[in-house]
């Protein structure tokens, strides 16, 4: 088993050191949602990607394209509609006439899923297909055009947004597509005060141009530390505990989640949960992550990947309380 080095320390600081400096200077931008950009930077040291959901107007994409500039990454943004195409995404070949020889060639032109950071707005108003090609680009992190294989950027990252309020005309993905993505992040109203302050912000006519904390070479670097963090058997039993105690069929399954889950978490949950919790204890300066890194990240990594029973939808009750009652039934 692969050890932390001290060059891996010295990373780990510049890490710790380089989050303070992400969340000052996107806070200069971005009112509020701290909780926000920290699940948002985990996900992207964990080697995951993130679904978002928040009602419009919230700076979804002003604080994902603030991020992609602090860790000097390109970034893309994709509008899904209903009549956009997996070639829209992904690119297409167009046939070129060669100047000297006059042959007729076939040319790749890539679409705008080659990025580091990809923002795919509102992935639910564009069909299956369509949904598919980037989910695919996603987990193999390439694409396949016309027989040939094209590597996507290193590092890769897609955030995908949902609108939860509006639902006529949209394409829900499946569970077996939800369960893809790292975290599930959830976008809240401001407070009377965030709002107040973000008014002045945006109405003063003051920009700020972000200054650059990590590069893709250090994040790389940082991805491959975390997968050789030491984590204790207390806390890889603890998130295994969990995520089988969201199954419904499981001996540990508490009678709530009997009551008000058809579906539970699958083992995808449990090796989110620790990847995140190591990926947050390199971010708090720590090298091993505790059971309160676990206890955090429950609610981002696990509410997409339960189904609610028909008895819980029907009662009101929504996957955060159930994770509640969850953490208070399964102890350390």
């Amino acid at each position: 088993m692969s050890t932390i080095t001290a060059s891996d320390h010295e990373l780990a600081k510049k890490v710790s050191d380089a989050h303070r400096s992400i969340k000052e200077q996107i806070s200069t931008i971005i009112v509020g949602q701290d909780q926000v950009v920290e699940e948002v930077l985990l996900s992207i040291l964990a080697e995951g990607h993130c679904l978002i959901v928040g009602v419009p107007g919230l700076a979804k994409t002003l604080l994902i394209s603030t991020l992609a500039k602090t860790l000097d990454l390109e970034f893309n943004r994709i509008q899904f509609t209903p009549d956009l195409m997996p070639s829209d995404i992904t690119g297409t070949e167009v046939i070129q006439e060669d100047k000297v020889t006059r042959e007729r060639i076939f040319k790749f032109i890539q679409g705008p899923v080659f990025a580091n950071v990809v923002l795919a707005d509102e992935i639910n108003r564009t069909p299956p297909k369509t949904q598919a090609a980037l989910l695919q680009a996603m987990q193999e992190k390439k694409v396949t055009v016309g027989g040939k294989t094209y590597p996507l950027p290193d590092p890769f990252f897609v955030l995908a947004t949902q609108n939860p309020i509006e639902q006529e005309g949209t394409y829900p993905l499946p569970e077996a597509q939800l369960d893809r993505f790292f975290f599930q992040i959830n976008i809240g109203y401001p407070s009377l005060e965030e709002e107040k302050e973000i008014i002045k912000k945006t109405t003063s006519g003051s920009f700020y141009e972000p200054k650059v904390a990590l590069n893709a070479k250090e994040i790389k670097a940082v991805q491959g530390i975390i997968r050789r963090v030491p984590v204790a058997d207390s806390v890889v039993d603890y998130a295994v505990r969990l995520a089988r105690a969201t199954r419904p069929e499981d001996a540990l399954a508490p009678d709530i989640i009997k009551k008000w889950i058809g579906w539970g978490a699958g083992p995808r949950a449990s090796q989110t949960l620790i990847l995140a919790a190591k990926a947050r204890a390199l971010l708090t300066g720590e090298m091993t992550p505790s059971v309160e890194d676990i206890k955090n990240l429950v609610f981002p990594a696990f509410r997409h990947r339960l189904v609610l029973s028909f008895q819980a939808q029907a009662e009101g009750i929504t996957a955060e309380q159930v994770l509640r009652k969850l953490l208070e039934i399964i102890k350390e």
